[in-house]
């Protein structure tokens, strides 16, 4: 009997522990606060012991080297493919970068693949893979031109879809564009290809992009004024015709983005300078700092956490003495 007391105090004071460790994660990122989202991320080996993946499906043409990445299509012609995640993107503001790969043979390539946050998921169709007339927000990293002079390929942009819009292949979507921006070099580089794509509710979208040069991002749009729907799912999707192409996902990291960056002459300026990355990328947001969870409630709740884990233990460790002296007779 008092064995097993013994441990269930202790379990519950290690639980404790966890507890308040957890309620302590939270990161500083690029002067905002940061909750990283497991359910919207991916990574090596990607799969289970059941070869399933616990927050994302795949199907069509996708195929999954555990050690070294998702493809979503392979260099071969009319292939199809999706990765979308199981769950709801329901975070307010959030941040999603990814590491990705564009690749193959000959020199006529395409057609490139789409990041998604979309009301709908794994419906397979004529844009880049997926649904045309979508609801949300699609970023088609375009590596075939059909018909835009002026602009230079491979081609990254994004579309807000109302559901009843279509996506017109023939302009390479040029009256339904948002913003967007040209990547050449963003195909077959030398060096590991990234994109962070940044959401503030109805505040700003930004997407920057990693491909001249290592930990080197560069901007690619920044728009104000963006409101996506509230609950949308995240995918990856990829479509080759008479050209193809390899499209490779490696890895996928979501987070939570629950603090707006501050300044100097900010409330809670006090815990240091802002960096430069942080003004440079939301400078119509730097006088705007929403405070963070503390203050004397969050103290307290801390507190008794902390005596909850020492009056474990001790309890814990009282009786197990108790019964080592028992156990002599």
């Amino acid at each position: 009997m008092l064995k097993s007391l013994c441990r269930s105090l202790c379990a519950a004071a290690a639980i404790c522990s966890v507890a308040l460790n957890g309620l302590t994660s939270a990161d500083d990122h690029d002067g905002y606060k940061t909750v990283p989202l497991r359910t919207h991320s991916l990574y090596q080996p990607y799969l289970d012991s059941d070869l399933q993946s616990r927050w994302f499906d795949f199907g069509g043409t996708t195929i999954i080297r555990a050690d070294q990445y998702i493809r979503i299509t392979s260099d071969r012609q009319h292939q199809t493919g999706w990765l979308w995640s199981r769950l709801p993107l329901t975070a307010t503001n959030w941040e999603i970068e990814f590491e990705f790969r564009i690749h193959g043979d000959g020199h006529l390539h395409g057609d490139g693949f789409a990041f998604w946050v979309t009301k709908d998921r794994a419906t397979a169709g004529p844009v880049f893979g997926s649904l045309n007339k979508f609801e949300g927000l699609g970023i088609f990293f375009d590596t075939y031109k059909n018909n835009r002079p002026g602009v230079i390929f491979p081609y990254v942009m994004a579309m807000l879809g109302d559901g009843h819009t279509d996506y017109d292949h023939d302009t390479d979507g040029k009256e339904q564009e948002l913003a967007g921006c040209s990547a050449r070099g963003i195909r077959a580089p030398n060096q590991a290809t990234k994109a962070k794509v940044t959401y503030f509710q109805d505040k700003f979208l930004s997407l920057e992009l990693q491909y001249k040069q290592p930990d080197t991002w560069t901007e690619c749009f920044h728009v104000k004024n963006v409101s996506l729907p509230t609950v949308g799912y995240l995918g990856f999707t990829a479509q080759t015709g008479e050209l193809s192409d390899n499209h490779d996902i490696i890895t996928v990291s979501a987070r939570n983005l629950y603090n707006s960056p501050s300044t100097p002459n900010s409330p809670g300026a006090n815990k240091g300078p802002v960096k430069k990355k942080s003004k440079e990328i939301f400078p119509e947001y730097d006088d705007r700092h929403v405070p963070e969870s503390s203050g004397w409630g969050w103290f307290f709740i801390k507190l008794i956490l902390w005596v909850v884990v020492i009056v474990g233990g001790y309890v814990g460790y009282t009786l197990y003495r108790a019964q080592q002296r028992q156990s002599r007779f």
